[in-house]
């Protein structure tokens, strides 16, 4: 939460997006005694329901929604109020066909479906600017209306437009970046490699589809500009709605999750009053527990302090290629898991289940069965679970470990023609992260230019394969002065222009690290290297292994065989008052947690509280007490040293706390 506006609803919000406009009104006043009995404090409504609001424009139809609220307010549920502007009704594109998107093949998508709109379209701009102002002008003092709702999930599905229009407004975006010097952007791009200098702006174009693969610097442009396009609308009707409601919080729902990367979200996050988040689970992956502690530790970290879920699931969703129902309890731990890592709001996609449309099979708060469901009693438990959980709200969690988190590195590292395309930046990062959540380590995510990392005792850089010389000296910096620094391979290779840092790799940690590397080894899809010295026994390494040379750094693990037999590939170096490391391949995971096991003990980090294997520990701070989250994922409940009142069951706690099996205990512990 960046601003003084905050959210007027006590203790940890709970609910969903509401549609109600897509059941008889007599389907209403079930909704809300449902409501009253699952314990929702909140409901989002209005999301997509431009086509209602406004049949013809300028026409306004706002009865229904009137209703609604109204209805909301009379049964104590507060109303975070959308602008519909993710899904433009017919008649718009009817009006305006040059409004629809086009993509990178050069084909206009039709409508029909939801964000199916040209971020850079004018008239998209003045008709969601026009839908917003109506709205903020109408209910801007409605005693329901908690929090506006900017739009829905920016860049989910419409995060590139490639048509004419998007080409010019790419144009006026790199006239400011390069201050009108078309050469300065020829020297950027390295546009004298295949005769691609640039003699007009005119010229540019978006990176459309080619037949070689295209300039890398021309397309992480590219991603940036699409990212400050879409920000660029966030913000125009933000500034609407807080012009009619200038105390209301106004917020978006990011897409922090481990598939959509489209936004660059340290740029968005100081423009919004709430940060909130939609997370989703994965059927394809077996832990998705890590998936949910990395991405609430991110967005806690985007926030600087508490944020709101606005979407998961109560159980399965309709995108994937097999929707994978939630096992019994795991709806609850994923909730309470959240809430653990900084979340003082908790919301669901949707209310009620759908019977029509294209999320139809998506699961909801009331399901298809109703009530008499394990859905229904779940749903109604976490309620009672959030409201003894009141007095955490506020509350954050204090972390010891950094681990640096930039999207211009994760979009350059996933440009085409890398040496290997097998490196996936998420996929590096969690590598990192999952040995320390394992141990019970806070962690928080920090840009590389972060001019606070001395309040860390270590900070992580798993890949970041673009780095600014700024921020790489201030990383170096945070060394010199006394932290320990550790960097994963394939890191500080290019610089913000995609340049590569000449010299040796890697690059712009050359001399901190005292490593020089004179050429890559890739490892291909199977192939594995064994690792010797300072490691595990039958230690061993993938994706990627260098030809590292020593400057300064010791080895602490070398290769045991292939092409680089005897050469290091784990460094440790005193650097200043401090220590760098450096991990010049992908080491296997019982390697990997070695490595950083002995890397933070050596860093002075310890686990927030001791507990057995499988229960994940966090603890919030609050101002007057602590919180100590165990999350039991083993299935089989454990026993953890705890004092004080464990708030679920409102228990005194002395020596130890049961943590059921699959479930959750949360401790307060008194300062």
């Amino acid at each position: 939460m960046t601003t003084a506006r905050r959210l007027r609803i006590p203790g940890i919000a709970y609910g969903g997006d509401y549609n109600p406009e897509q059941w008889p009104e007599e389907v209403w006043a079930e909704d809300m005694r449902l409501m009253r009995e699952a314990g929702v404090t909140m409901v989002s409504v209005g999301i997509f329901s431009w086509a209602l609001l406004e049949p013809s424009e300028g026409a306004y139809a706002f009865s229904r929604m009137d209703r609604i609220l109204d209805l909301l307010h009379e049964n104590g549920i507060a109303a975070d109020l959308a602008t519909p502007t993710a899904a433009p009704p017919a008649w718009f594109f009817r009006a305006h066909p040059e409004a629809l998107p086009v993509d990178r093949d050069g084909r206009t998508l039709s409508y029909g479906s939801r964000q199916t709109f040209c971020p850079s379209s004018p008239a998209y701009r003045r008709a969601a600017l026009r839908i917003a102002e109506a709205l903020a002008e109408r209910y801007a003092a409605h005693p329901a209306v908690a929090m506006w709702h900017v739009h829905n999930e920016y860049g989910c599905h419409n995060d590139a437009c490639y048509c004419d229009t998007s080409a010019a407004a790419f144009r006026t975006w790199l006239r400011a970046r390069y201050d009108n010097d078309l050469d300065a952007l020829n020297h950027a791009w390295g546009t004298t490699f295949w005769s691609q200098w640039y003699y007009s702006w005119e010229q540019i174009l978006p990176p459309r589809a080619t037949a070689a693969p295209a300039n890398p610097t021309h397309q992480l442009d590219w991603r940036r500009f699409c990212s400050d396009e879409l920000l660029s609308l966030c913000t125009a009707e933000r500034e609407m709605l807080l012009r009619a409601a200038p105390d209301t919080p106004a917020t978006t729902n990011f897409l922090v999750l481990r598939t959509i990367d489209a936004l660059d979200y340290w740029r968005w996050a100081p423009e919004l009053d709430i940060l909130s988040n939609d997370h989703y689970l994965m059927s394809d992956d077996p832990e998705a527990e890590i998936d949910i502690a990395l991405n609430g530790d991110l967005m806690r970290s985007l926030a600087g302090g508490p944020w709101f879920l606005m979407e998961h699931s109560t159980g399965a969703v309709n995108w994937q290629p097999v929707n994978r129902a939630k096992q019994p309890g795991e709806m609850r731990r994923n909730a309470l898991a959240h809430v653990a890592r900084g979340a003082d709001g908790i919301a669901f996609f949707q209310w009620r289940a759908a019977k029509a449309g294209a999320e139809q099979w998506h699961s909801a708060m009331l399901p298809h069965a109703g009530t008499d469901s394990q859905i229904w009693r779940d749903v109604v438990r976490l309620g009672a679970d959030l409201r003894a959980l009141a007095e955490v709200r506020s509350s954050t969690v204090a972390a010891q470990v950094a681990i640096v988190w930039d999207w211009d590195a994760r979009w350059a590292l996933e440009l085409p023609s890398q040496p290997s395309g097998e490196l996936r930046y998420q996929d590096l990062v969690r590598d990192w992260y999952t040995p320390l959540w394992r141990a019970g380590v806070s962690v928080d995510f920090v840009r590389p230019d972060d001019p606070e990392l001395d309040r860390y005792e270590l900070v992580l850089a798993p890949s970041l394969y673009l780095v600014t010389e700024a921020a790489a000296t201030n990383l170096a910096r945070y060394a010199e002065r006394g932290g320990t620094l550790a960097v994963g391979f394939h890191s500080g290779m290019v610089d913000q222009n995609c340049h590569v840092y000449l010299g040796g790799y890697p690059g712009a940690f050359r001399e901190q690290l005292g490593v020089v590397t004179d050429e890559l080894f890739p490892l291909l899809p199977g192939e594995t290297v064994g690792l010797t010295g300072d490691v595990p026994p039958a230690a061993t390494a993938d994706l990627w292994s260098e030809r590292i040379r020593l400057t300064g750094a010791q080895a602490v693990a070398s290769y045991a065989d292939g092409p680089l037999a005897g050469h290091p590939a784990v460094t440790r170096r005193r650097y200043g008052n401090g220590t760098t490391w450096y991990l010049g391949t992908h080491p296997d995971k019982n390697t990997l947690a070695a490595l950083l096991h002995r890397i933070r003990q050596e860093a002075g980090v310890t686990p927030e509280h001791q507990a057995p294997a499988g229960i994940e520990v966090v603890r919030r701070r609050g101002a007057e007490a602590d919180y100590l989250f165990l999350i039991d994922h083993t299935g089989k409940g454990a026993e953890a040293p705890a004092e004080g009142v464990e708030l679920l069951t409102a228990t005194p706690i002395s020596g130890t706390v049961t943590v059921p099996p699959g479930g959750v205990a949360v401790v307060r512990e008194s300062r």
